[in-house]
């Protein structure tokens, strides 16, 4: 349902790093990069995702970071799951929920949370059975 959706981080090249290394871990990757002089903001924007399509965005938003923002990333695996997890911590997360099972969402939903260098809580999600 959702196309694409973005959050502002507050140093644009630390955060391209954090989620290039995060996302590693999934099978997506940075695929497009729109430059200040095309932002006509002076702002820098990427677009991570899979399959030639950005689906989740970064930008130094020119009014700053204001509140947290929450995405859950769905994946095919537990195990990709687990390596988003560890990729986040190594590129220099936070943990925000090991990964495991979440029973209370439903009896496969097998997640694992992050807090990233601007405080957003990214997730990693797999609904399959183990």
């Amino acid at each position: 349902m959702i196309d694409h959706t973005g959050i502002p981080v507050s140093d644009y090249a630390r955060s391209k790093v954090f989620y290039e290394q995060l996302f590693a871990a999934i099978g997506a990757s940075l695929l497009m990069e729109v430059t200040p002089d095309q932002t006509g903001d002076g702002t820098w924007a990427g677009g991570f995702g899979r399959d030639h399509k950005p689906s989740f965005w970064i930008g130094n938003d020119a009014r700053g970071v204001a509140a947290h923002a929450h995405v859950a990333f769905t994946t095919d695996s537990r195990a990709k799951v687990d390596a988003f997890h560890a990729a986040g911590l190594a590129a220099g997360g936070r943990d925000n929920g090991a990964p495991g099972l979440r029973p209370h969402y439903h009896p496969d939903y097998y997640a694992a949370f992050i807090t990233d260098p601007d405080g957003h809580n990214v997730e990693a999600v797999c609904h399959l059975p183990g």
